[in-house]
């Protein structure tokens, strides 16, 4: 799996369309083992460009702070699953939490 975390400034982004990159991490449910991580800049945030420009890096699930439902709906539609509510932590710390089933998430950061 690839999961794609918005960051500002090293640590996950309360809402992804205002991140300055993305983290694509690579990491193995299987193992719970986490692979490479890959710091890319990503394109003007437009209605929809996001959830494209993702699935293209092919990312499998992205963790996030907060987001709108019509961003998730595209997520969705895109094949990539969303995880809100995410704390602004270290983007290795939240995938490990994540395969080992430890995430704690909270309200959608997200008002719209």
């Amino acid at each position: 799996m690839k999961i794609a975390i918005p960051l500002t400034d090293g640590k996950l982004s309360a809402h992804f369309g205002h991140c300055q990159q993305f983290a694509i991490m690579e990491a193995d449910q299987t193992t719970g083992k986490t692979g490479a991580q890959t710091l890319l800049t990503p394109p003007a945030h437009e209605p929809g460009v996001y959830p494209a420009w993702l699935a293209g890096q092919g990312a499998t699930h992205i963790i996030a702070g907060g987001m709108g439902q019509q961003a998730q709906n595209l997520f969705a539609q895109s094949g990539i699953q969303v995880i809100i509510g995410a704390p602004a932590e270290d983007p290795a710390a939240i995938v490990n939490l994540f395969l080992k089933g430890k995430l704690q998430t909270g309200t959608n950061l997200c008002d719209h």
